[in-house]
């Protein structure tokens, strides 16, 4: 019997959309010049990635284009926005402050930077997955060069204070970074609004292609290129430009402008009510991680089945088709716990054992989620 096939762990990676793998192909066949060249293909080249920033910069309210610098993905962005600032900046203080449940992209960036005499503080987070302004307030010192904080949690959807940890930490000498990774694409974002000074993203999140992704940073951010070569992206990052992915990540950000942020959030949203419901239904044991509340990422949810290890529970839900995982994707080959359930509850805690995470994406329906309830019920009861 053929086994019907969900993917419901679009935190990881999303599949390129139709419109997106079209724009990627067309551009293959129609765009190959190097964009530093100044014949003919060159400037071909050249029109369509600045086309592209255009769009992407306007998505995020950048005050101009060359703000949003290209790069290999999340983790390049990330990399490039902790470590040399933290470089360039070191005259002015070696303290910097961030979260215990960031992606380690940011976190192995922090710790690297401990090994060469940088000072990190790491926020606690609350069982909501949620940092105190307080404690923010409270670690904040004269030395603090830099504030990285997650705009979205990619393990239990927590949306963090962005608008009001920008507000505290512009009255102060520190520049504020935010990876947005998961969070761009489904929320609205303004970086002057915010007073954000650096953000990251990466385009296979929203249904655009691996290996690529953008820096964004603010006029007063001066930091030189993590990758030492040519002069691309106007000497902000060397290597020469992707085009044909460039112009797909910019037709990926095209097809989700705000009315469809807002549907896709509420689509996630009744998905979770509708799986919160069957279980409770069929009489299921189980605790939300983190909350359920209209101002997270709808796209995630994470529930501790209560006694049921999760390694057993995805093999079974893999065996019956159903795509999920235990937390992020780049520690899920690991047999090390959560750190953001660890973070959140404690090392002793039987969450971090018996907990899933199912993410959403647009391609997912009503159907899916009626088909995740039966088997899950299934394989929990047995």
């Amino acid at each position: 019997m053929k086994v019907k096939h969900i993917y419901l762990d679009n935190a990881a990676t999303t599949p390129m959309t139709a419109p997106v793998i079209e724009t990627m192909i067309e551009t293959m066949k129609n765009v190959f010049g190097n964009a530093s060249s100044t014949h003919f293909y060159g400037r071909k080249a050249r029109a369509v990635l600045d086309d592209s920033r255009h769009l992407i910069a306007k998505s995020i309210n950048a005050k101009k284009d060359d703000q949003i610098v290209f790069t290999s993905g999340g983790t390049e962005s990330d990399n490039t926005a902790i470590i040399e600032t933290a470089l360039a900046r070191q005259n002015f203080g070696k303290h910097l402050i961030t979260t215990a449940i960031e992606h380690e992209a940011v976190l192995k960036s922090m710790e690297y930077l401990e090994t060469l005499g940088f000072e990190i503080t790491y926020l606690s987070v609350d069982e909501k997955g949620m940092i105190s302004l307080e404690d923010l307030k409270k670690a904040l010192r004269p030395d603090t060069i830099l504030v990285s904080i997650m705009m979205g949690n990619n393990e239990v959807g927590s949306y963090l204070p962005i608008h009001e940890i920008g507000e505290i930490v512009k009255e102060t000498n520190a520049w504020f970074h935010t990876d947005a990774v998961q969070a761009y694409g489904l929320v609205e974002i303004d970086v002057q609004e915010d007073n954000i000074d650096l953000l990251s993203t990466s385009a296979h999140k929203l249904n655009g292609p691996k290996f690529l992704g953008f820096l964004y940073r603010s006029e007063k951010v001066i930091i030189p290129s993590l990758l030492k070569g040519g002069d691309q992206e106007l000497k902000r990052r060397a290597g020469t430009e992707n085009i044909p992915a460039i112009a797909a990540f910019a037709k990926a950000v095209s097809l989700v402008d705000t009315p469809e942020k807002e549907r896709r959030q509420v689509k996630y949203y009744n998905f979770k009510q509708q799986l919160l419901n069957g279980l409770r239904k069929n009489g299921i044991d189980f605790a939300i991680n983190g909350e359920v509340s209209r101002e997270n990422l709808q796209h995630v949810i994470n529930i501790w089945f209560k006694g049921c290890k999760r390694d057993a529970l995805l093999t079974n839900l893999d065996l019956n088709g159903i795509s999920a995982s235990a937390g992020s994707a780049c520690t899920a080959g690991s047999v090390e716990p959560s750190h953001v359930l660890t973070a959140m509850y404690g090392e002793d805690s039987p969450r971090i054992e018996e907990s899933l995470r199912f993410s959403f994406g647009v391609e997912n329906t009503a159907e899916d989620i009626d088909y995740l309830i039966q088997k899950l019920v299934k394989i929990i009861k047995k």
